[in-house]
């Protein structure tokens, strides 16, 4: 039986114990439903072979490989990551279409006697939402941007938030990336897995409350925000975290310990900035990254870059900001710094 989701949250609210991924691994890697565990009727190669033969030789031929190829890694499946299940187990199948490779996978599990069922339209209709849900609708909440010049802690402060009763969108920790050339994290996801990821997140809020955003531009590392928060995130008004420089580049060389433990990393970076300051700057900059002298280097790259971006940035904005001064960034400053925050918009 096929199941038709008509909005994000029909999913979690149908209880399946497992939702399975028919698709070939690539497939799964640029973009998934939330939690489904990838269990491939046909892989990569499988795949295309069956394809290369259904457009070059006959559709039979290759439907006649496909059975013989989904049969075997069926099989394997159901002597592997499925021998344990219980009879009462009652999965959820999708693939691309909800067409032969799911349909083929739960007619088998359904011979075993479990309750299976399948997605009307596949990833295609789940995709299908996440657009609707991202870029044909409106932002549903009142958007209030923390904002603050680099190494504000703007997103250590963000996160402290919830537990104060305050609703986010944690942007970076979606892309997995701090949001500046210095703010590689490892892979980030596709533009479509962070896509899934943000339209679960604002499927989720309160549309009668605000949600804090930290200030980002229209990408995040190499994904992209879809117009309608970007648009929302434009006109919202702020609240700047203002500390001073010293105190942001002790926070810097503190949050970003993973870049300064790595000279050649740091040293890489810094490098991309040749295009945009003068040589002699360029070289005070590696020589206090090769001598260690981290919080030095932290100052001079907010004067001289990032402290003057922010400022153009905001000025291209359509709302105005309320600053909330910080002495310092240690941890009980930033409890403090997040109680403010809290008390400014639910006070």
């Amino acid at each position: 039986m096929a199941i038709t989701l008509t909005s994000l949250s029909d999913l979690a609210a149908q209880g399946f114990d497992d939702i399975i991924d028919a698709r070939a691994p690539a497939e799964y890697a640029e973009d998934h439903l939330p939690g489904a565990i990838s269990l491939p009727v046909l892989d990569d190669a499988e795949r295309a072979e069956v394809g290369t033969i259904y457009k070059q030789v006959n559709p039979f031929t290759a439907r006649k490989l496909g059975a013989a190829l989904v049969a075997r890694n069926v099989a394997a499946h159901l002597q592997g990551p499925l021998a344990d299940k219980p009879g009462g187990w009652r999965p959820l199948v999708y693939c691309w279409r909800g067409g032969q490779r799911s349909g083929s996978f739960a007619l088998i599990l359904q011979q075993v006697g479990w309750r299976v069922e399948t997605i009307a339209g596949g990833y295609k209709a789940w995709r299908a939402l996440v657009v609707k849900e991202l870029y044909d609708t409106p932002f549903p909440c009142p958007v209030v941007v923390l904002d603050g010049n680099t190494g504000s802690a703007k997103t250590e402060v963000l996160n402290l938030l919830p537990a104060r009763g305050v609703q986010v969108i944690d942007l970076e920790g979606l892309a997995n990336h701090r949001g500046s050339l210095f703010g590689a994290m490892g892979a980030q996801p596709s533009q479509k897995a962070f896509d899934c990821a943000l339209a679960m997140v604002i499927s989720r809020l309160d549309p009668t409350r605000p949600v804090v955003i930290e200030a980002e531009s229209s990408k995040v590392g190499n994904v992209s925000l879809p117009p309608p928060i970007w648009k929302a995130m434009r006109a919202a008004p702020r609240l700047a975290i203002a500390a001073p420089r010293a105190a942001r580049a002790g926070y810097l060389v503190r949050a970003y310990a993973d870049m300064v433990a790595y000279p050649a990393r740091l040293a890489g970076v810094i490098e991309k900035l040749r295009p945009f300051h003068p040589a002699e700057r360029i070289e005070l900059w590696q020589a206090q990254a090769g001598e260690g002298a981290f919080e030095a280097l932290a100052e001079g790259l907010m004067q001289h870059h990032y402290d003057p971006r922010y400022d153009k940035h905001r000025d291209r904005m359509d709302a105005g900001f309320v600053e909330i001064a910080a002495a310092d960034l240690a941890p009980d400053d930033l409890a403090r710094l997040a109680d403010q925050v809290a008390a400014r918009l639910l006070g």
